[in-house]
């Protein structure tokens, strides 16, 4: 009888591990590396480096850097690009393993770690718009969605969502169904412990173009604010296993 049930349940099992694997669809992975991307963003000082000195996993990852400058009045990008991540209607998990510098300065300044972004100039009310946005104040995680018409949005902050501790590595999932009609989804899980979950809302702006996801260190209180707080004018940002697809081990830089 009972090689009787393995012959029987044995197909079954591989049919579903066929099913799961066929669900699964890789939208992109990058293990650390400055080729593979559509651009690299790095704005007055700002630098995006591959570096084998301090990785998460693998043998590379992106040290990304940028700097004060009390004379400049533009904004300081220093991000990898991937184009064509996500459009109105989509749904999907995006994911990355990010480390602050060993001396990183927590202050009560914005900096942001990852957005998805697109380009409105068309519009003429601006240019590059961003909608969902993940970043730190002080030593606390924030996130958004930003949503509505394109040239008059509602954005929603969720502030104080985990604890950031410097020269540790931290992984974060995004999983968002991005709609405009009150139908869609935004979660967010911080080193594998989901810490937002937001249900029937609206999460992207009502245009159906591709947008970005860009990962890198983007200091845009530096910008926003017109001066830097605190002391520290020289910010670094390690990343590694930075990835999108159909699945939460798409994304979850420990699953691949």
């Amino acid at each position: 009888m009972a090689t009787y049930l393995h012959t029987l349940l044995l197909p079954l099992f591989f049919g579903a591990l066929m099913w799961r694997a066929a669900q699964a669809t890789v939208l992109f992975h990058n293990t650390g590396t400055v080729t593979g991307w559509d651009s690299i963003n790095q704005e007055h000082y700002g630098t995006v480096q591959e570096v084998t000195n301090v990785v998460y996993k693998g043998s590379t990852a992106i040290k990304c850097t940028q700097v004060y400058d009390s004379s400049y009045s533009g904004r300081y990008h220093s991000e990898v690009v991937k184009n064509n991540v996500y459009s109105r209607g989509g749904t999907g998990f995006y994911g990355f393993a990010f480390r602050l510098s060993q001396s990183w300065e927590f202050d009560a300044q914005s900096y942001n770690i990852a957005q998805f972004i697109a380009d409105f100039s068309d519009y003429q009310c601006d240019d590059y718009i961003p909608t969902s946005m993940v970043w730190l104040v002080g030593n606390q995680l924030y996130s958004r969605v930003k949503f509505g018409p394109v040239c008059s949005p509602t954005t929603t902050i969720y502030s104080n969502l985990a604890t950031v501790t410097a020269g540790d590595w931290h992984r974060i999932v995004i999983q968002a169904s991005w709609k405009t009609d009150g139908t869609g989804y935004y979660k967010l899980w911080f080193d594998g412990t989901k810490v937002l979950e937001k249900y029937n809302i609206d999460t992207t702006l009502a245009d159906d173009r591709a947008f970005q996801f860009r990962v890198g260190l983007y200091a845009n209180g530096w910008h926003d604010d017109g001066y830097m707080k605190g002391s520290q004018g020289t910010r670094q940002v390690w990343y590694d296993q930075i990835g999108a697809g159909s699945t939460f081990a798409d994304a979850d830089p420990a699953q691949w």
